[in-house]
């Protein structure tokens, strides 16, 4: 489907892991051992909270259908940009066209968000569940993607008050409009979600059987685990990493978010809460 990493804490220069990782995302987006698909090459987005307003202003983006290892702008823009949060995605079409449009993370107000994976069927819940939009937030949906749909239901359902709660119902419309429809399983992905201080990492499918999802380990253990490894002196105390997959093979440095959970990561650490693990 596609590959992401979320990013919060002291300023970081975001190449250190959308170029620089082992593994980093446009690693990934040329070979993906844990996606779905190996490649990611339909496009890419990149969008950032300013290092000296964040949060106040909105977040930045920088969007393009090229394939994020092809494209040097990319490469020109994350060594250049220090960032206390950041998004970026890389996709693999699963059905709505390649288009600029369609490059995640797509943004409201001073909002972000991102999905790896899909609504099942989508062609078949498509028109309900656009409707079911409220109207004020309709036209700005500008692409054809499944997510930016989800999104803006979020948005009506009250994602600035309280991002896990609308999230929930976002699901479940998705899924009892998906059933209405005979879709068994409408629901599959990971998304991130922030309000420029807070991200919001969920991971949940219908079926149980959803798309992979990590964190990184406290910084300071790292240190403690690895103190020849030059590279943590790169991060500050309190820089946290949500990722599709690991962005390196050393064991330890990143687990796995559980099945039907949310991450809630923040300048504090990381929080986890069921998410819809009874629905």
């Amino acid at each position: 489907m596609c590959r992401w990493l979320a990013y919060v804490g002291e300023p970081l220069l975001a190449s250190t892991v959308i170029l620089d990782a082992q593994h980093s995302l446009v690693a990934q987006s040329l070979n993906s051992p844990l996606g779905h698909e190996t490649v990611n090459g339909d496009g890419f987005g990149f969008g950032w909270y300013p290092e000296e307003s964040a949060p106040h202003s909105g977040p930045a983006f920088f969007h393009s259908i090229e394939p994020a290892w092809n494209d040097e702008n990319l490469r020109e823009l994350t060594r250049s940009v220090r960032s206390p949060l950041f998004f970026s995605h890389v996709r693999a079409a699963a059905g709505p066209p390649i288009q600029r449009t369609n490059c995640h993370p797509f943004r409201h107000e001073n909002w972000m968000f991102m999905h790896n994976g899909a609504l099942d069927d989508f062609e078949k819940s498509k028109r309900d569940l656009t409707f079911a939009v409220d109207p004020s937030l309709y036209p700005e949906i500008r692409g054809t993607t499944d997510s930016e749909v989800l999104f803006h239901l979020a948005l009506t359902l009250g994602l600035k008050e309280d991002p896990i709660a609308a999230m929930e119902k976002a699901v479940r419309m998705v899924e009892s409009v998906g059933h209405d429809h005979g879709i068994p399983f409408p629901m599959q992905g990971t998304v991130a979600v922030t309000d420029g201080v807070t991200i919001w990492a969920f991971r949940y499918s219908s079926a149980r059987r959803t798309r992979t999802l990590f964190h990184s380990v406290d910084i300071d253990i790292l240190r403690e685990m690895y103190p020849d490894a030059e590279r943590l002196t790169l991060f500050g105390s309190h820089a946290r990493l949500v990722v599709s997959e690991p962005l390196n093979d050393l064991p330890g440095v990143f687990t796995e978010v559980p099945e039907s959970t949310v991450a809630i990561v923040d300048a504090e650490g990381y929080r986890y809460q069921p998410f819809l693990d009874a629905a």
